[in-house]
Formats: structure tokens, C-alpha cells, sequence
């Protein structure tokens, strides 16, 4: 049987959990996402990585794509962690606020095909 890097048993179940309870923006860009209509790509929801759940991902472009429900400070602090952390494995995080896969789905696909064609940044090596 092939072993999952990086996603320890608690982190799975909570991403199985995770996808059978989206909320209406994630079951919205989700119906895109899942097919390939942003440049080709495959992403994968709720996807276990580093001991994270991450809302969408794409592992080819090394792209992670968060929605955002109602904020407040703490949330805030602990997503900008999250974000660090991915990055200094060198994936890229890139937010949405969920009101702006309602209000301008066009927008929100067009800036993830946008970041999914940059250059991915390298991993920042560990001290």
C-alpha cells in the first residue's frame, strides 16, 4: 500500500469530513475547478498537505487556493501562519473572500489561472 506524505490520519479524516460538508462558495468554484477549466489544471479539494487541509490545490502549479468566510483578527493571524508555512515549502496560497466567488467568479478563475502560470517560487531552505 503506498504511504501519503505529510498527512498524518487525523489530518485525512478531517479533510474527508471537510469535503462532505462544503460550503456553497467551495461547491461553487469547485464545479470549475474540478474540470480543468482554469488553463488544464488538475486541483484536488480538501487536500491533506503538511499537516494542513487546504481548501483547493494544485500540485502541478504548486498553487493553493483558500476561501474565506467572515474573518476576525485571530482567524486572520493563524491563516497568515498557514500561508507562511506552505510557502517556505514553496507553495503558493492565494485567498478569496467567499462574497467574490459569488460576485465575480470570472475574476476569481482569471486570477488563479494567473497565478498558476507564474513562476512557482523554490522552497526556502531550513536553516
Amino acid at each position: 500500500m503506498r504511504q501519503r506524505r505529510d498527512s498524518a490520519p487525523r489530518v485525512r479524516a478531517q479533510a474527508r469530513v471537510l469535503r462532505q460538508s462544503a460550503t456553497p462558495a467551495e461547491q461553487r468554484l469547485w464545479r470549475l475547478l474540478r474540470s480543468r477549466a482554469v488553463n488544464g489544471l488538475k486541483f484536488r479539494r480538501q487536500h491533506p498537505l503538511h499537516g494542513f487541509v487546504l481548501d483547493f490545490y494544485c500540485a502541478e502549479a504548486r498553487l493553493c487556493v483558500e476561501l474565506d468566510g467572515g474573518i476576525h483578527a485571530e482567524q486572520q493571524d493563524r491563516d497568515e501562519l498557514r500561508s507562511a508555512m506552505l510557502h517556505a515549502h514553496g507553495i503558493r496560497v492565494i485567498r478569496f473572500p467567499n462574497e467574490q466567488v459569488f460576485n465575480d467568479l470570472p475574476g476569481v478563475l482569471n486570477q488563479i489561472a494567473h497565478t498558476a502560470t507564474a513562476t512557482a517560487p523554490a522552497a526556502m531552505p531550513t536553516p
